[in-house]
């Protein structure tokens, strides 16, 4: 049995997922890297063994409950505890000009498509990973979700929350009530549930517009790692806690 603590970062061989685990590996934490791609999240692992991170790699479709099923199993082989989860793995979908959802006109393929992805992946990977992260000392689970989730800044007219994404945004709100869900649930157990809000991040998820994703990582990266007795359901970016 390895006695360190051990993370899995779902959607973890690029972009802001390949930095949260890099960050958590430097903490000293054994990185399970979940990557839909075997290849990439291979490629990923042997990237970050070069950095001094120990990893390994988790085939991991978030959307299907076969492979998250064996994602299980073979988190349960390598040790049966899960001290940090980061779900990560998302999806934007089909963007119309000017990187727009028309909630006018929306096809709700698309939505159904991101809601699986965004949200029931969540849901899924989590009730998934719970009999590990609850043998865990101090377990965090960690919901990377984004201010266009917040309702409360998406109603100001005053804030400027970007273009309207009606079909992504709405997912992010359902995965903060999600958290905060699982947050209730868990209260008093000593599992912390965050959502952590990285900003928009230069990757190609965002068209490589935004902030590198080593910096947006950090968030993800502090929920993970909190003490005992830190905040639980709760919604947080770079400068502290911001509205639902």
């Amino acid at each position: 049995m390895n006695d360190k603590k051990l993370a899995l970062v779902t959607g973890a061989n690029k972009g802001l997922g390949y930095e949260i685990a890099a960050g958590l590996g430097a903490r000293g934490y054994r990185v399970a890297v979940g990557a839909r791609d075997q290849a990439r999240g291979e490629a990923a692992v042997k990237t970050l063994h070069a950095a001094g991170v120990d990893a390994f790699a988790v085939p991991l479709d978030v959307t299907s409950d076969r492979s998250v099923t064996e994602a299980a199993e073979l988190v349960e082989r390598q040790g049966g505890r899960l001290d940090a989860l980061v779900n990560n793995a998302g999806i934007s979908g089909e963007m119309g000009p000017g990187w727009m959802q028309d909630p006018a006109t929306l096809d709700l393929d698309v939505v159904r498509e991101i809601v699986e992805t965004n949200v029931y992946g969540v849901i899924r990977v989590t009730n998934a990973m719970l009999p590990f992260v609850r043998r865990a000392a101090s377990p965090r689970i960690v919901n990377v979700s984004s201010s266009v989730g917040s309702v409360t800044l998406q109603a100001d007219p005053d804030i400027e929350v970007g273009p309207i994404m009606a079909a992504y945004a709405p997912t992010k709100s359902y995965l903060n009530a999600v958290t905060v869900h699982y947050a209730r649930r868990f209260t008093g157990t000593g599992i912390l549930v965050n959502a952590a809000c990285p900003g928009l991040v230069a990757t190609d998820f965002s068209g490589f517009r935004g902030r590198p994703p080593q910096e947006a990582a950090a968030t993800p990266i502090r929920l993970a790692t909190l003490p005992d007795g830190g905040p639980t359901g709760a919604f947080f970016n770079d400068d502290g806690a911001i509205p639902w």
